[in-house]
């Protein structure tokens, strides 16, 4: 285990983090090659995003769909799907992370790189339609569409290039089987066991069930399911936010200012204080924002690539909706209630779990700066404060802001005085008492911070919001393992032919229930590590196939090909409905 651990950390270190130190803070390359890559689409294909989003939502509303085109589903399921992988954990977690660290001017940069994210989910969709692969199949589950970067990198690259396509579909594939699936299945289980006392184990053999009778059926059956599924998780978790929105309608406008303000000039988030402020905000609000929309990772358009069409670019205006949907519009909820209830600064009564949990320990930089820092042999505590805080000290900390006051009761009334040991979990009092956990105001991160911001958000109706962030994250980890089950099933067809995809789909399931059995910490960095690598095959496709989306993309609106789906759709609807 060490030593996969030492690998993962080399890999993350020379793939995901190498970059160039701006204001003190690092930059990675794969964050300029994302960002810079949606810059220059939007920019080639004439800010499609701007001119061409209206038509994105006429094709998926079906008006212009044509059941005689190839394909396995229609538009809307195409999106629905794609969104079902896309909306997820991060759009309830990763908002609050970013807000934690970058501080409301986080959400900015998120709405950015959701912009030029349109042009690149646009691109990449249109791509992945024209190099599909269409076959005739015997079993419906098989899927009788193929399509994605793998499809587009060998075949519109070249056969030169099927080694990168092969390597892309190996670590997409891989990646599916991680970050898709066995992490949506543990946070899930998790979040069932800390409020429901439901064990973990249960939980998995229950979502691992619906995940079975979902990915069996293929994509045919994902496509039904999540067309239903996806806007249902949608519209409560929206809902949800705007009644908070409603309640604090006077907040609203102040928390847009404050956004837009810490953006320009920010403090950053809690725990990213000092020096460098606007690199930290810039950064979490980029990072957050590309790995929420998914905007140039390659895997939507495996998803898009199944839609009914013969015309690349009508399924390529559909995929703009995804960023606008995901980032612009329900990562804002999700950022405007953490605002406005101000619970990105609100310190809570918590438990301070010494052995595990969200334990930390940092210490204070010259330049103000918070810093993590590695477990130190022992913590010295007087009279519930750390003994010294001066530069370099360790505090002990939990979401890596430091705790001022440690407590040893629930009621906080106790101080505690004596020495902290990280590397036994324990702490010590000085009259000989020994504590596994401590008590203090701490702040919270992640899902419990969106949690508990839609819990005093709704206060005034009652002691009920949070389950509907509890309800988001049940329903978003599921219908992510979904749709990430085809993502990888498609990489399995692309390398071993259509015999693999049902081994593929029962590993997938069995995955699903380990994944709530086993620790996921290295499972995590895996995962991460592989969706970076895979990044970059895809991006650099990309930048060489522009040429190509920018001669559809002008052949498309000149020939105006949905006028005649438009007659043709009109004339099925009339016929169908004779029978």
């Amino acid at each position: 285990m060490d030593l996969i651990q030492d690998l993962v950390d080399l890999l993350n270190t020379y793939v995901v983090e190498l970059g160039v130190s701006v204001g003190g803070e690092n930059i990675p390359f794969m964050v300029i090659l994302l960002l810079g890559t949606g810059f220059y689409l939007t920019a080639r294909l004439g800010f499609v995003q701007l001119r061409h989003l209206g038509h994105g939502f006429a094709v998926t509303s079906g008006k212009y769909d044509d059941p005689n085109e190839p394909g396995d589903v229609s538009h809307f399921q195409a999106l629905s799907t794609a969104l079902s992988a896309t909306v997820g954990i991060g759009n309830i977690a990763g908002v609050a992370i970013a807000i934690h660290w970058g501080g409301p001017g986080a959400l900015f940069w998120m709405w950015v790189t959701a912009f030029v994210g349109m042009a690149t989910k646009y691109s990449e969709v249109t791509l992945a339609q024209k190099y599909r692969a269409v076959t005739d199949i015997d079993r419906k589950w098989e899927g009788s569409v193929s399509g994605g970067p793998m499809y587009y990198i060998e075949r519109g690259l070249g056969p030169r290039w099927k080694p990168v396509a092969v390597f892309f579909a190996i670590m997409l594939g891989f990646t599916a089987f991680l970050t898709g699936n066995a992490i949506q299945a543990n946070t899930v289980a998790d979040n069932m066991q800390a409020q429901f006392g439901i064990p973990m184990w249960m939980t998995g053999l229950a979502t691992a069930a619906i995940v079975a009778a979902v990915v069996l059926g293929g994509i045919t059956r994902i496509g039904r399911i999540t067309s239903v599924l996806a806007p249902f998780m949608a519209a409560v978790y929206v809902a949800g936010a705007l009644l908070i929105l409603v309640i604090n309608i006077g907040e609203v406008g102040p928390a847009f200012a404050t956004i837009v303000g810490e953006a320009m000039s920010p403090s950053a988030g809690v725990a990213g204080i000092g020096a460098g402020a606007f690199v930290i905000t810039l950064m979490w609000g980029v990072r957050r924002g590309l790995f929420s929309n998914e905007a140039g990772q390659g895997s939507a358009p495996i998803a898009h690539a199944a839609a009914k069409t013969d015309e690349p670019v009508s399924e390529g205006v559909v995929a703009l909706l995804e960023p606008f949907i995901d980032t612009i519009v329900i990562c804002s909820m999700t950022g405007l209630v953490i605002v406005i209830t101000g619970m990105h600064q609100v310190r809570i009564p918590t438990e301070i779990t010494l052995g595990g949990g969200d334990i930390a320990y940092t210490t204070v930089g010259e330049n103000g700066r918070r810093i993590g820092a590695s477990a130190p042999e022992q913590v010295a505590v007087e009279g519930g404060r750390h003994v010294s805080t001066g530069v370099g000290d360790p505090l002990v900390s939990w979401h890596e802001v430091s705790v001022d006051e440690l407590f040893v009761d629930p009621d906080m009334t106790r101080m505690f005085s004596g020495v902290v040991y990280p590397s036994r979990g324990e702490a010590v009092s000085s009259d000989g008492q020994t504590y596994t956990s401590l008590y203090g105001m701490a702040v919270e991160s992640g899902a419990p911070l969106t949690m508990e911001a839609f819990r005093r958000g709704l206060a005034p109706l009652g002691n009920w919001g949070h389950y509907i962030v509890l309800l988001g994250v049940f329903l978003f980890g599921i219908s992510t393992a979904i749709s990430w089950s085809y993502y990888g099933d498609r990489c399995a067809n692309y390398l071993f032919g259509p015999k693999a995809v049902l081994p593929y789909k029962l590993a997938y399931v069995g995955m699903h229930f380990l994944g709530t059995a086993v620790p996921l910490g290295v499972a995590w960095a895996i995962g991460d590590v592989a969706l970076s690598i895979v990044i970059w095959p895809n991006l650099v496709a990309l930048l060489f196939l522009a040429p190509q989306v920018v001669e559809m993309t002008r052949s498309y609106f000149e020939r105006r090909p949905w006028e005649e789906n438009a007659r043709v759709h009109a004339d099925w609807k009339r016929t169908h409905g004779k029978h």
